[in-house]
């Protein structure tokens, strides 16, 4: 009960702080004085809301859609951005924009939820074919499919002068977040909601095949479930906001550290964490170059990458 409420405080102070802060004078003076500041209303309905709405929920749903990739591929560095998901993703949203561009968000959400689930799928199937996979060779192998995937759309996306719009899809940015630009993310939460109700087989699934077999439950059905949450949440991030690397990874690893392997217990925890971490990252891009910004994306690509480090040299140390 400590925890939870001090989690609690933490994520309400993080929001308040997140509303407040900004270019434009979103104050408590100007919002609740005798005459509130008209403008101030505006900003804070038309943009920080929606803004705040954005950061939470793309940092839940990455979140858990990270514990889920690690319990299918079982395998502690897994997630989105270190297997070819999110690369994969933007790949689709490229190939859209080339052959449909004008297809509504929709529907390119739909081609890039396509490429992500057969990007991940081939994740799965190159590491069956890797005879003797240790924990720390799983993560290479990811890195470098979605090297050679993303190496792909780069070409393309030179070849058809659309190197612009690919960097707005792979870098994690929530300065262009307002009203009637987010709200398909909602849905994510949904799938948070459906990750939650199916986390006692996403735990047997963590077990292995035949485990999960002996105990009845069809394994292969439990692994296209989590890769159908695991593409659309990437998907809908990538198209709304952009990548937010090493979230994935970062935030379930540390909950992991507290609360163990129960998906059912740790999922709220790393819904909140990863809320927590990617509010964090956003305030702290907001207030280094103020009144510029730097993106969310990039502070949590080189906080998520040092930590990412660690606990690779640490797994290593305790393998050597």
């Amino acid at each position: 009960m400590k925890r939870a409420f001090a989690a609690a405080a933490v994520l309400v102070t993080l929001a308040v702080v997140s509303l407040l802060i900004g270019a434009s004078d979103v104050s408590w003076r100007a919002l609740f004085a005798p005459e509130p500041d008209e403008r101030a209303l505006q900003v804070l309905v038309i943009s920080r809301l929606p803004r705040l709405f954005a950061v939470m929920l793309a940092g839940t749903s990455l979140g858990v859609a990270g514990l889920i990739m690690q319990m299918i591929a079982r395998n502690r560095f897994v997630e989105p951005t270190t297997a070819g998901t999110a690369e994969s993703a933007s790949l689709g949203l490229l190939t859209a924009t080339l052959l449909a561009p004008g297809l509504p968000v929709l529907g390119k959400m739909m081609v890039a939820t396509v490429f992500a689930l057969a990007g991940t799928a081939l994740f799965l199937l190159v590491l069956r074919r890797i005879p003797l996979r240790s924990a720390l060779i799983v993560p290479v192998v990811g890195l470098i499919l979605g090297g050679i995937i993303d190496s792909a759309t780069t070409f393309f996306a030179y070849r058809y002068d659309l190197l612009q719009t690919v960097n707005a899809w792979t870098t994690g940015d929530f300065s262009t977040v307002l009203r009637g630009r987010y709200e398909l993310l909602w849905v994510t939460l949904g799938l948070t909601c459906a990750a939650y109700t199916a986390a006692d087989r996403f735990t047997v699934a963590g077990m292995g095949e035949t485990f999960t077999t002996n105990l009845g439950l069809n394994y292969p059905r439990i692994v296209a479930l989590g890769l159908v949450i695991v593409a659309l949440v990437t998907a809908m991030v990538v198209v709304t906001v952009g990548m937010i690397p090493f979230l994935g990874l970062i935030v379930p690893n540390l909950v992991s550290m507290v609360m163990g392997d129960n998906a059912r217990r740790s999922i709220p925890w790393v819904a909140v964490s990863g809320a927590a971490f990617v509010l964090l990252c956003d305030i702290v891009g907001r207030v280094v170059r103020h009144p510029y910004e730097i993106p969310g994306g990039t502070i949590a690509g080189v906080i998520g990458s040092v930590l990412f480090l660690y606990l690779l040299l640490k797994r290593g140390a305790r393998a050597g």
